[in-house]
């Protein structure tokens, strides 16, 4: 299936207590802002993230590349450096630097110096439609596919491979960095406005005709585009994953109508048509209702399928994502306040997630942790997996992801339990402390948490992605300065689309 592949092509990409940071420059209010409920830590709590955070940020003085300033994809054992970088790795550095100079761990001048190094090299890297290519050596800039060290320079051109994709879901993060990082940071605005406005989100649309069947994708998003060919052979069709960044960029930008919304699925609708895909495609039967839904921007009606699946035994509606992991579901929720903008449909859905996260990992697989998300794998092999809550142990018919058969069931990674801060503040805290506590090797203060632990095993993967920590940076300025990263989004106008998709949709959860 080309939603299937999609999600592939994302892939492919003791507690010490300390004195609580004080927000040194608080972000602007944001009309209907956020309530201080879900930020009710106590002091013993806030001391331990802190903790975290003050650990977690040494990490990034050594893993940005002294002369480039851009990130690099991971540190591991040892010297083992992961010398290469991407828009999604940029972008979500730049959260974290952001973060920092919020939990006073850097000052705004320090902040500024840092993103202004960073954007200055960014620009004078090769782009195209203002996008970001798939991969960048970190030492030199240059575009490189990755997976052999190839100077794509040397390739021939047109192919459809790493060294001419643009990704719609990487370019979504780092436009999402820019946008946070031009509101909290006033010395770099331009800079990042610039870079930001040559951005052409309507690429990644298609604009091909709709029709009611299962099967038509026209309105639906690529899940990237090869320079000088074209749009990507697949679509993220699920839009209970991390695409949808690109949809809320693209969406407040103005480049992307509100088909792009409407049109993805929130679990696959039931088949219509000759050659849609069946019920044996997806992990459960399709359950929900169709309703008819105003466009906010058009007042165009859409006619979706609000569907949702059940946690097998109980009467617990959710809504999955593609392939069970945790950042799937939550990570756009460190810079867009869905919890708060959509409490009736994707805040419910976050918090709904992580109740199904919490109750698998315990119940059905036995772990004393929960929090699985794809991640670096519980060892020191340097190899990544796709973790994920996919409902294995139920029989075929009651699984709890899109694609039943994409997750991995082995591995729990520390960034999951921050970024469930924000739904499950009290229980996320009690998580990160028995991973501490359990597996003490998981953890050291010159970097804060490795990336993956196997709780069967106690195993542990020694490295760090710069992805992973920035999800926990973000996560801990949201926690510790209630909401600090998600304001800083809500400011800018490209906020205000997000805001209102995410208030006119109603999830049958």
């Amino acid at each position: 299936m080309r939603w299937r592949r999609g999600l592939f092509a994302v892939i492919l990409l003791a507690t010490t207590a300390v004195a609580v940071p004080v927000q040194a420059h608080p972000p602007r209010p944001h009309p209907g802002g956020h309530g201080s409920a879900r930020y009710d830590l106590t002091r013993h709590e806030r001391a331990v993230l802190a903790a975290v955070a003050r650990d977690t940020w040494r990490f990034f003085a050594d893993d940005v590349d002294p002369t480039t300033h851009l990130p690099l994809d991971n540190l591991g054992p040892g010297d083992a450096r992961g010398g290469y970088t991407s828009a999604a790795n940029v972008g979500v550095y730049l959260w974290s630097v952001v973060a920092a100079r919020d939990l006073r761990l850097i000052s705004s001048r320090q902040a500024e110096q840092r993103v202004s190094a960073t954007l200055r090299t960014v620009a004078r890297l090769q782009r195209s439609h203002g996008f970001l290519y798939q991969w960048y050596d970190t030492s030199s800039g240059q575009v490189i596919s990755k997976q052999d060290g190839v100077d794509c320079a040397a390739q021939p051109r047109p192919a459809q491979n790493n060294c001419f994709f643009l990704s719609a879901v990487d370019n979504g993060w780092y436009a999402s960095g820019l946008v946070v990082a031009r509101q909290a940071l006033p010395g770099v605005h331009r800079l990042a406005s610039r870079l930001l406005a040559d951005m052409d989100f309507s690429i990644f649309y298609d604009a091909g005709p709709q029709t009611d069947c299962v099967a038509n994708t026209g309105g639906q998003q690529y899940g990237g585009y090869y320079v000088g060919q074209g749009p990507a052979g697949y679509h993220n069709s699920a839009l209970y994953s991390d695409p949808r960044i690109a949809m809320y960029l693209g969406l407040g930008l103005r480049q992307l109508p509100g088909d792009v919304w409407w049109r993805s699925w929130r679990t696959q609708p039931p088949a219509r048509c000759a050659g849609d895909p069946t019920d044996a495609e997806q992990g459960q039967p399709a359950q929900g209702h169709y309703a008819v839904v105003r466009d906010p921007q058009t007042h165009r009606p859409f006619r979706v399928w609000e569907g949702h699946y059940v946690y097998p035994g109980t009467s617990t509606r959710f809504l999955p994502t593609f392939a069970g992991g945790m950042f799937e579901a939550l990570m756009a929720n460190e810079v867009v306040p869905e919890t708060t903008w959509g409490a009736r449909s994707f805040g419910l859905a976050d918090r709904r997630t992580v109740a199904v996260q919490i109750r698998y990992a315990t119940h059905e697989l036995g772990f004393p942790v929960w929090g699985l998300s794809p991640s670096s794998t519980a060892d020191d092999s340097g190899g990544y997996a796709a973790y994920g809550v996919g409902g294995q142990r139920f029989p075929a018919g009651s699984r709890l992801a899109q694609c039943p058969t994409c997750p991995t069931e082995t591995t729990v990674t520390p960034h999951a339990s921050f970024l469930a801060l924000d739904v499950a503040p009290h229980r996320a805290v009690a998580n990160i402390g028995r991973l501490r506590s359990l597996y003490p090797d998981s953890y050291a203060r010159d970097g804060g948490f490795y990336d993956a632990v196997d709780p069967r095993t106690g195993a542990v993967g020694h490295r760090r992605l710069v992805l992973d920590q920035s999800m926990i940076m973000a996560a801990l300025d949201n926690a510790l300065n209630r909401g600090a990263m998600q304001r800083h989004f809500a400011a800018d106008p490209v906020a205000r689309l997000p805001r209102a998709y995410l208030r006119a949709e109603t999830l049958s959860l």
